[in-house]
C-alpha cells in the first residue's frame, strides 16, 4: 500500500514530538502493510513548516532503518499558501511529483473561495488531492458540496479513520456516501501517533468489505497520483456492507 498522508517527522507539527515516536510511526506503518509513506507536514499559519524543515525531517527518518520508503510532501492550507510561491509549492509536491498537492479541508466552514482558489492553483499547474473532506461539517450535511471539485479533476482522500468509524459515526457516514457516489479516490492514515492517531489501513479496507475497491483506494490510484497518470478506472462495485466501526 501507498499512503500519501501522514504527519511522521519528528518536533515539526502536531505529530510525534521525537525521533522516538516518529520511528515507532513507521514501524506501524511496515506492519499494515505499507510500502511508501509521504511525511506531510502542516503547512499553515499554526505550524508554518518550510520546505527545508520538511526535506531535513524526511532525510532524518530515512535514517531510522525502517523497511519503508519515506516520500516528502505537506498538508497544506489553502490561504497559507497564497503566500507560497510556485518553486516553494513544487518542493512540497506530494511524494517528490512536484505538480501534485495535498491541500488540506477546513473542519468547520465550506470557504465560497474554495472552488475559485483550487482552479487558481490547477491554473498554475498543479494537481490537488483533496485531504479529508468528509471530516468537514459542511461537507458532513452535503456531500454534494465535493462534485464541483471532482468534476473540475481535484482527487479526493479519505482518512482511514473515517472509513473504519475510528472518527466517529458522521466520518464513517460521510466517507460512505462519498465512494457511493465516487467522489472519493484514495484511503491514506493521517497518522499523527502509532496509536489514537494510528495508521489502520487495513481496518479500513476490511471496513470497506471490498478487496478490489481497496486495492484500487491504496494501491491504484495513489500510485497514479505519484507517477501523475490519469487515474485507473475504478473497479466495478459488488454489494458490500460498509462496517462502521
Amino acid at each position: 500500500m501507498i499512503d500519501l498522508h501522514s504527519h511522521v517527522l519528528p518536533a515539526l507539527d502536531d505529530g510525534p514530538a521525537d525521533d522516538a515516536a516518529a520511528r515507532a510511526i513507521l514501524v506501524a506503518a511496515r506492519a499494515d502493510g505499507i510500502e511508501a509513506i509521504a511525511a506531510t507536514p502542516h503547512v499553515r499559519a499554526d505550524h508554518p513548516t518550510t520546505a527545508a524543515q520538511m526535506e531535513a525531517g524526511v532525510e532524518r527518518v530515512r535514517g531510522f532503518g525502517v523497511d519503508i520508503r519515506v516520500l516528502t510532501g505537506g498538508e497544506l492550507d489553502l490561504e497559507f499558501l497564497r503566500s507560497l510561491d510556485d518553486a516553494t509549492l513544487r518542493r512540497f509536491g506530494l511524494g517528490g511529483n512536484p505538480g501534485l498537492l495535498l491541500v488540506e479541508t477546513p473542519f468547520y466552514g465550506w470557504p465560497m473561495s474554495l472552488p475559485d482558489d483550487i482552479f487558481g492553483l490547477q491554473l498554475r499547474g498543479f494537481r490537488i488531492l483533496l485531504a479529508h473532506p468528509e471530516r468537514n461539517g459542511d461537507v458532513q450535511e452535503q456531500p454534494e458540496l465535493v462534485r464541483r471539485l471532482v468534476d473540475a479533476g481535484v482527487s479526493v482522500q479519505l482518512t482511514a479513520g473515517s472509513v473504519d468509524g475510528r472518527l466517529g459515526r458522521r466520518a464513517a457516514a460521510t466517507a460512505k456516501q462519498l465512494l457511493d457516489l465516487g467522489l472519493a479516490h484514495c484511503i491514506a492514515s493521517d497518522a499523527h501517533a502509532p496509536h489514537v492517531r494510528a495508521v489502520g489501513m487495513r481496518d479500513a479496507i476490511a471496513a470497506l468489505g471490498d478487496a478490489a475497491l481497496g486495492r484500487w483506494l491504496t494501491e491504484d490510484v495513489p500510485a497514479a497520483l505519484l507517477e501523475g497518470h490519469e487515474l485507473p478506472a475504478r473497479p466495478a462495485s459488488r454489494r458490500r456492507r460498509f462496517r462502521k466501526g
